[in-house]
């Protein structure tokens, strides 16, 4: 087996791991509803500083995603939806290419792009967040609740 095949299996693995264990807390957080701010602790940067820190957002954008809010998800972290996107057609693709046993080769390919493109949206989302808050006075994160 090659290497970016074993990559791409061990990603594979992984992130159906990642969508049990999510769908097991999604399951008990219905079951045993629990106020999500209360187990989380507060931006130590956006707390001392005043600024954003690069994934200030991120859990925001994760329970307006879980919501089916795409454009209030958007504003908080639009790292969660690239992830969202990249990450649901890598594990389709994927499943399909292996049920099919690589008959129906669709399986996207793990490349350092989707990284890179990744690292350019997290730098942009803390740059333009920043400056609307410093120079601006707008805060896209004031008033979005859990």
């Amino acid at each position: 087996m090659r290497q970016q095949e074993k990559e791409e299996t061990a990603l594979f693995y992984a992130g159906w791991a990642i969508l049990t264990i999510a769908g097991i807390i999604l399951v008990l957080l219905r079951l045993f509803p629990i106020p999500i701010q209360k187990l989380l602790l507060p931006c130590a940067v956006h707390t001392l500083l005043g600024i954003y820190c690069p994934g200030c957002g991120g859990t925001r954008a994760v329970a307006a995603l879980l919501k089916g809010d795409l454009l209030t998800s958007f504003l908080c972290h639009p790292l969660v939806l690239y992830t969202a996107a990249a990450g649901g057609w890598f594990l389709i693709s994927q499943t399909i290419e292996r049920i099919t046993r690589h008959r129906f080769r669709i399986g996207m390919k793990y490349r350092d792009g989707y990284v890179w493109a990744a690292l350019i949206i997290v730098a942009v989302n803390f740059i333009v967040k920043n400056m609307l808050l410093i120079f601006w006075h707008i805060d896209l994160l004031e008033g979005i609740q859990l």
